[in-house]
């Protein structure tokens, strides 16, 4: 018999400890066993002993987890992946004429979007401009929102900081504000192994007073290996991932590896382009830039596609691929997107990045464009003038 004192064992753990011939390894109490640790002890048959409080050892029960033969039961299967299904919305964060958080104007969007019927709410996340924001600042949007929001939906606050001391500060704080839960990017700026990925998931892991949503997003930073992310199931608290990779087969990946360790594991997708695949195929939900635009369509998409009306969410995923190719591409990220709030009715206020004046002219010649497809989609909005006849039907009720 092997004894191993580790408190986190993984099958690279057991590769460097075991010879070949054990039958039994002894861990002790609080010890856990990564799901590639159990797939090992499995393959080589070989039995875990957990030492008792008084020294003695007994066997250690096996996992009740079932791995299902066709894959994800996720969406509704705990309170924790009930809570964190659905749409949540990443809000812009609204600026005055002299560049300073527009609080008032930022209170109605998020009551707006609240009362729309979105699920739950995602501030400081890459549509909430958070890299642009002062510590304080991130502080302040997620308190806006708490006390708008006084309890009605979640709210996923982003914590993603420059160091594991900050992350832990800002978790703390959301947790005092009542958010539910933080996301968190791998370290940004300098590109780090995949073995110090997993020390800087598990270290926020371990001391987080939140529960913990991975964030995958390799456009602005290094992408998180599936392999780390089975690795991370050892923690109870790393509960679900959000993937904005905009690779579907990713996303399939995710839900078929990590649940079949963990049927509960919350999987959102962050590209609204693939939203109807990404749930048929069992993600929980997304958490939809979009959804700030018009979220009375992207929660109607949801809805539709859980109860299998499919012909109508594929009408609804076709009609919105021109608003997102609109706000997505050919302007600064996330300008587009805050220039349809401004359709909406709202006042964004200036861009806090520097825009050539070429720029600026194409911003307002987009808020034209985008005028024009919210009014095709049925929505009454202001400057939508000249617009070509598409002669298709209305997907709202005009107000």
């Amino acid at each position: 018999m092997v004894r191993i004192d580790d408190s986190l064992i993984t099958a690279q753990t057991l590769e460097t400890r075991l010879s070949g011939n054990e039958r039994q390894v002894e861990i002790c109490p609080r010890a856990k066993l990564t799901p590639s640790a159990l797939d090992l002890l499995r393959a080589r048959q070989i039995q875990v002993v957990k030492r008792t409080a008084h020294g003695s050892s007994a066997p250690a029960p096996q996992a009740s987890v079932q791995q299902p033969a066709g894959v994800p039961e996720a969406p509704g299967g705990t309170e924790r992946s009930r809570r964190f299904s659905g749409i949540f919305t990443p809000n812009i964060v609204i600026y005055d004429e002299a560049g300073s958080i527009n609080y008032k104007e930022m209170e109605r969007y998020i009551a707006w979007l609240i009362d729309a019927g979105i699920h739950g709410l995602y501030p400081n996340g890459s549509t909430g401009e958070f890299v642009r924001l002062s510590s304080e600042e991130r502080r302040d949007v997620v308190r806006l929102i708490a006390d708008v929001n006084q309890g009605r939906v979640p709210i996923l606050a982003g914590a993603s900081e420059a160091n594991v001391r900050d992350v832990l500060q800002m978790a703390q704080y959301y947790a005092d504000l009542g958010a539910d839960a933080i996301s968190l990017v791998p370290p940004y700026y300098y590109k780090i192994s995949d073995t110090s990925l997993y020390e800087y998931f598990a270290e926020i892991a371990r001391n987080s007073p939140l529960d913990i949503l991975l964030y995958n997003i390799p456009q602005f930073t290094q992408e998180l290996p599936l392999e780390i992310m089975e690795e991370l199931l050892a923690f109870d608290k790393i509960f679900g991932t959000k993937d904005s990779s905009r690779d579907l087969p990713r996303i399939i990946n995710t839900m078929q590896r990590l649940r079949k360790h963990r049927p509960d594991y919350v999987v959102l997708n962050g590209c609204e382009e693939i939203l109807l695949p990404s749930i048929i195929m069992g993600a929980n939900g997304g958490t939809i830039a979009t959804s700030g635009i018009i979220p009375e369509i992207i929660v109607e998409l949801y809805d539709r596609t859980l109860a299998m009306d499919l012909d109508r969410a594929r009408e609804l995923q076709y009609r919105i691929l021109p608003l997102i190719n609109l706000m997505l591409l050919g302007v600064n990220f996330p300008e587009g997107f805050k220039t349809g709030v401004a359709v909406r009715g709202f006042d964004v206020g200036p861009a806090r990045t520097v825009m050539s004046s070429e720029e600026r002219d194409y911003l307002q010649e987009l808020e034209l464009e985008i005028s024009c497809v919210l009014s095709d989609m049925g929505f009454s909005v202001t400057g939508a003038q000249g617009c070509p006849v598409t002669h298709l039907p209305p997907l709202v009720r005009r107000s």
